[in-house]
């Protein structure tokens, strides 16, 4: 398995400054994260080829965002959050079509997403339109040759599971972010692989709390410190067969973040062997 982490895509003139960091700290591999469409230039695509080259970086995916008013939380994340509220589905449409085509021409096969809240109950009247929205995003990464990758943590993994099969092309699957399971409070994350095991195409290397209470998530944690069974966790992975990326994703800022993921990738390298 290949560990790296997150370079966050705020703006073109930090770049050079995060991969020079990534490599700093030991990393040859990262997941582009946060990118949002006014990022999605020909310009930064020139920018993050060069320093692709001249750092000996290798970019696992991008994760994709835009411009609706997310709050990652319970009870106003269902209404915000993704593909799901009717609201800004065509704008996260466009989104994630220009994030495709952003990728392509980097190279990259991947692209992350939190879909949103997708419905438990198939016979929801939303559950269709949000089936059909990722039918037209799938068929357009399919015709760039990528892949499109829930993120998991807003659904069960049985109902990630009834959405791929619904939605009917190859090249969807998951990116297993084992701690988003725990603190959206939606599944256990070693189960998980069981339901998801032949889909899971990227993980998330996070830790973190289960609910506290009905409206927010549970509190992420550095890794090891949290719910996560990362011996078992890691275990599961192999006995899947999964021997892709592991991304350390710590959502803090500072040097204590850097400490954190640095201390997160010698637990995770003495599990992997």
């Amino acid at each position: 398995m290949k560990l790296g982490t997150m370079i966050r895509m705020t703006s073109s003139e930090k770049l050079e400054d995060d991969f020079r960091k990534l490599r700093d700290m030991g990393f040859d591999v990262c997941q582009l994260s946060g990118g949002k469409p006014e990022m999605f230039t020909d310009e930064n695509a020139e920018i993050i080829k060069k320093l692709v080259k001249k750092y000996s970086v290798e970019i696992s995916a991008l994760g994709c965002s835009w411009g609706a008013p997310r709050e990652w939380d319970l009870v106003r994340g269902p209404v915000t959050i993704g593909l799901v509220p009717p609201a800004y589905r065509s704008e996260g449409i466009k989104a994630l079509k220009k994030g495709s085509d952003f990728i392509k021409s980097i190279g990259i096969t991947n692209i992350i997403c939190h879909a949103g809240f997708i419905p438990n109950n198939p016979n929801n009247p939303e559950y269709m339109g949000v089936v059909c929205a990722l039918r037209n995003i799938a068929f357009h990464f399919k015709n760039n040759g990528q892949y499109f990758l829930f993120e998991t943590g807003q659904e069960t993994p049985v109902t990630l599971l009834r959405t791929i099969e619904d939605i009917g092309y190859d090249n969807v699957g998951i990116n297993l972010d084992p701690a988003n399971l725990l603190m959206y409070g939606m599944g256990n994350p070693i189960d998980a692989i069981d339901v998801l095991g032949k889909h899971i195409r990227h993980v998330h290397g996070k830790d973190g709390l289960c609910p506290s209470n009905g409206r927010q998530l549970g509190k992420e944690m550095p890794l090891g410190q949290g719910k996560v069974n990362y011996p078992a966790f890691i275990a599961k992975l192999k006995e899947a067969g999964y021997d892709r990326y592991i991304i350390i994703e710590r959502e803090i800022s500072g040097e204590q973040q850097t400490k954190d993921i640095i201390a997160a990738r010698k637990l995770l390298q003495s599990l992997i062997g």
